[in-house]
This record gives structure tokens, sequence and C-alpha cells, in this order.
């Protein structure tokens, strides 16, 4: 099942997204117990688009993401089995360059996420949404 956890700026889960489909079953079996004034409890949370609903990050990704709870960017370079040198030395960049693009508040310039989604085969997109 995909779930994905939103978290806060200190790594603590806030939010889990669920399947729809998991969702709509949690509730059937919930409505079995609740009585009609605790059902009214539930309230409508209006969707905000952007031009990121329709990127999808691939689990392992994720899971590398919650594992070793590093960005985003650090979770495609480990999936990939590239250290930060090796990657830096593709980039053309230092080390440390890199440590910085990895960290969780990083917005790197549109060159740098071509350069880094072609590294690791994946879309500019993929590598730098926040979750």
């Amino acid at each position: 099942m995909g779930i994905q956890y939103i978290k806060d700026e200190k790594g603590n889960p806030q939010y889990v997204v669920i399947p729809y489909d998991v969702f709509f079953q949690m509730r059937l079996q919930m409505a079995e117990f609740e009585t009609a004034s605790e059902a009214e409890g539930w309230e409508d949370i209006p969707c905000e688009q952007d031009e990121y609903d329709d990127v999808g990050i691939p689990d392992e990704i994720i899971a590398v993401v919650c594992d070793e709870k590093v960005s985003l960017q650090a979770a495609w370079r480990i999936y990939k089995g590239l250290s930060q040198q090796e990657v830096a030395e593709k980039l053309g960049i230092s080390q440390s360059a890199v440590s910085q693009l990895e960290s969780p508040d990083s917005r790197p310039q549109k060159r740098t996420r071509e350069k880094l989604a072609a590294l690791y085969g994946c879309t500019q997109e993929q590598i730098s949404l926040r979750i």
C-alpha cells in the first residue's frame, strides 16, 4: 500500500496520505462503531491544486527518505548508490556543495536541478518536492 508521510521541519510525522480506497474502507469500518453525532465531527477540507499534483515519486525513494531521514535529493543519490563525492565530480562542484544541496531547506537553481535529474534518471520535480 502506498503511504506517504508528511513531516514537519524537525522530521516529526504530522500527516499520512493514504490511497482513497483504503480511506473509504476505513470509514466504512468506523461507521459501524460511530453514532450519528460522532460522524458529524468529520469536516471537508478544500483541495488546493498546484503544478506538482501529478508528480509521482517511486516507493523506493520514499522508503529511503523515511528510513534514512534524508531529503529527496539525498534519497535519489543513495538509491543510485552514489557518494556525495561522486555526485560532486559529475557535476563539477565540491562535495560540501552537494551536502548543501541535500539539506532540507535547499532550493537549487534550475540548471542544477536539470543536472541532478539527468544524473539520477528522474524529473526535476521529483527532486525538488518537499515531503
